[in-house]
């Protein structure tokens, strides 16, 4: 996922993100993109903003057997 974001990498600021696999490496997307990761506390919806949408177009566009 990191070669994957690295040609936004000048816009990314933040990421913020459920408690789901899809971030289970992220500290390398950290360390690659200079950017701090925050997760949102478990079943508090309101913290979420975007990240169920934004969760479904990284599921879309990466299938799961990929591997970070």
């Amino acid at each position: 996922m990191r070669r994957l974001l690295l040609p936004y990498k000048k816009y990314i600021k933040t990421i913020t993100t459920d408690n789901g696999p899809e971030f289970a490496a992220h500290k390398g997307v950290t360390k690659a993109l200079g950017v701090i990761v925050y997760f949102a506390a478990p079943y508090s919806s309101w913290q979420k903003g975007a990240i169920e949408n934004t969760n479904k177009l990284i599921r879309q566009y990466i299938p799961q057997a990929c591997q970070l």
